[in-house]
């Protein structure tokens, strides 16, 4: 049985018991509060540091830590190129002509006078094997000109194609013989059984 000085004595100690727990509690919840927050103010400081210092040690190459918000577009477009040149190139070297690194020019030429761009080269092949079997000095491989009274020479490849295309511009194309079936016709009558056209014709499909 407790005495009155125990009944006395025992709401005191609840009292300052209760009167600790909850200094106890306002004391280590702010402590707590502060301890994580600074943590994470540290970590972000540091993830930032660790960012820049990344983007300097790859010499201008940038390192992102998350997704970059835009990315480099993809063209869809395709760019066609030319193979008629290479076309062109690949028979020459083929040959060894001296027409080669006129391809090009070549090309720009028959386009100009609305010609096939085989044409000029089937020609020189059939007439000076492209080139190698001319009158010396005259840039002449296609036979232009060339008759019993005498032989028309050229100052350079470059002015014998050109000089050569208007020509059968002018006086082939124009007038309906738009084939080396019907070229040979005018431009080499002799021709026994039209061999000249069928041989320019079988040099034209080499270029294909």
């Amino acid at each position: 049985m407790l005495t009155l000085q125990e009944t006395e004595a025992r709401p005191s100690f609840e009292f300052w018991k209760n009167l600790f727990l909850i200094g106890l509690f306002f004391t280590i919840t702010p402590l707590t509060l502060g301890i994580s927050l600074f943590s994470i103010l540290s970590l972000q400081k540091s993830e930032q540091v660790n960012l820049i210092d990344t983007n300097k040690a790859q010499g201008g190459v940038k390192v992102y830590a998350s997704l970059p918000s835009e990315f480099p577009k993809v063209s869809g477009e395709v760019t066609s190129v030319d193979a008629r040149p290479e076309l062109i190139k690949q028979y020459l070297v083929r040959y060894g002509s001296p027409l080669l690194g006129l391809e090009n020019y070549m090309v720009q030429k028959a386009d100009e006078f609305g010609l096939d761009y085989r044409l000029i080269p089937a020609i020189a092949q059939q007439e000076s094997n492209l080139c190698k079997i001319i009158p010396p000095e005259t840039y002449n491989c296609w036979g232009w000109g060339i008759h019993s009274k005498g032989t028309l020479g050229f100052n350079s490849y470059e002015e014998a194609i050109v000089t050569v295309m208007q020509g059968l511009k002018k006086e082939y194309i124009d007038k309906g013989l738009t084939t080396p079936d019907t070229i040979w016709t005018k431009y080499t009558p002799n021709s026994p059984d039209g061999a000249w056209g069928k041989g320019v014709n079988s040099f034209m499909m080499a270029m294909e």
